[in-house]
């Protein structure tokens, strides 16, 4: 049978996806100045065709740092969504097999860290994390996966609600099969749709996280060209040069966009599937 994308928000998705793997890939070995190479041209000097971004304070080539950045900010992305859902599916897969006081205790904690808004949650660790970690990409990576493992627990647990009460779930019960062996066997592989757009659909909303804490100054640490820092570290160009900062945004903003129409298609997709509907 031909794979066939049903949603043309998957196309799309994929299609602006494609491009930033390309460019975060490529894009710093074809770039026309290096990320750091000062003197690139005239300090604070608008868009032109040497410089598609303008330059900065110190003469570097704006979109030179931007297609650094591009690698920064989508491997923090990803590894630290995968992180969550990781975590995530294992807390809520064995929460909804195992049930009882344990399945109370561990979605009461999720509910909790619910309660509180994931921008202050994130802000929260990273003040905890002390001035040791800050600014380091492993606590970045740690705060996203923070941010998502309650959502993701719940998600996953609902996963699981719905496989446990079959017969080959009960039938590794009276087996003697422990609450990991019956999570990881039985009800991993049934719940495995439901992860990947929950992936998804959180990769969509990780490069903002990102940026946002780059932004006000709790992410990496200059000069590294992460796009949310560079916004920041350029926000007083605004009214001499406002490429130096509308160019970062840009390509956060494509970004965001792709991960979201991709995750739209992908949920498309998933729907006309159905539990039951054949190859």
């Amino acid at each position: 049978m031909r794979l066939r994308l049903p949603h043309a928000a998957l196309r799309w998705g994929l299609a602006i996806l494609v491009l930033h793997a390309l460019m975060a890939g490529f894009g710093p070995l074809v770039a026309p100045y290096g990320q750091a190479q000062m003197m690139a041209g005239m300090p604070i000097e608008g868009a032109s065709l040497a410089h598609p971004f303008g330059t900065d304070q110190m003469g570097r080539d704006v979109f030179s740092r931007a297609l650094a950045g591009g690698w920064i900010v989508i491997s923090l992305s990803v590894a630290g969504t995968l992180a969550g859902v990781v975590l995530g599916a294992a807390v809520g897969l064995f929460a909804g097999t195992v049930g009882g006081w344990a399945d109370e205790v561990l979605m009461r904690l999720s509910e909790a860290f619910l309660a509180i808004p994931f921008l202050i949650f994130a802000l929260l660790i990273v003040s905890l994390a002390g001035p040791g970690l800050q600014g380091s990409p492993g606590l970045l990576v740690g705060v996203v996966a923070a941010v998502y493992l309650p959502r993701v627990a719940r998600m996953s647990r609902a996963a699981a609600l719905e496989v446990v009460a079959r017969d080959h779930v009960l039938a590794a019960r009276l087996r003697g099969e422990g609450a990991w062996t019956i999570a990881r066997r039985e009800v991993l592989p049934n719940a495995i749709g439901v992860l990947l757009v929950e992936f998804a659909v959180r990769a969509g909303y990780a490069p903002i996280l990102v940026g946002t804490l780059g932004f006000l100054g709790f992410g990496l640490k200059p000069p590294t060209p992460e796009w949310g820092l560079m916004m920041a570290e350029y926000r007083n160009l605004l009214t001499t040069q406002p490429w130096a900062v509308f160019g970062p945004g840009l390509m956060l903003a494509t970004l965001v966009i792709g991960l979201n129409l991709f995750t739209e298609g992908l949920s498309a997709m998933a729907s006309r599937a159905g539990p039951g509907r054949g190859p």
